[in-house]
């Protein structure tokens, strides 16, 4: 039988992240449609060699649109990824094989914020 989300541990919960790193990238919405853009662009602190967030413990209050995702939030958060393994925990279907972002991706210290939309790409295994 399956846990469900609410009776995972913190260090479990944890551990369900497969490190796609797909949450770390910059995405665009529309104003008038609210559609959601995803960009090759990542955050300035993502390990692009680890897939990973090099300041995970302290991310929040450097970047304060950093979203930490959490059991309740998880499930309503649209621009999730469907490959991402807390949705498909959420949504109870199985992981698809990882597919990260390493070596497809930019860091934004490297793009203008009027570049942004130069970078918006179709990510066809979100």
């Amino acid at each position: 039988m399956k846990k469900k989300p609410e009776e995972y541990t913190e260090e479990e919960w944890e551990n369900i992240c497969n490190h796609c790193g797909k949450c770390c990238l910059i995405k665009l919405q529309d104003e008038e449609t609210n559609d959601i853009y995803y960009t090759d662009v990542v955050c300035k602190y993502f390990d692009q060699e680890n897939c990973k967030c090099s300041v995970y413990e302290t991310r929040c209050s450097l970047v304060p649109e950093c979203l930490k995702l959490n059991k309740d939030n998880v499930d309503k958060i649209a621009w999730m990824p469907k490959s991402c393994a807390y949705r498909c925990l959420f949504e109870n279907r199985p992981q698809p094989i990882r597919k990260s972002i390493k070596g497809r991706c930019v860091s934004e210290v490297m793009v203008t914020e009027e570049e942004l939309e130069d970078h918006i790409v179709d990510w066809d295994d979100l």
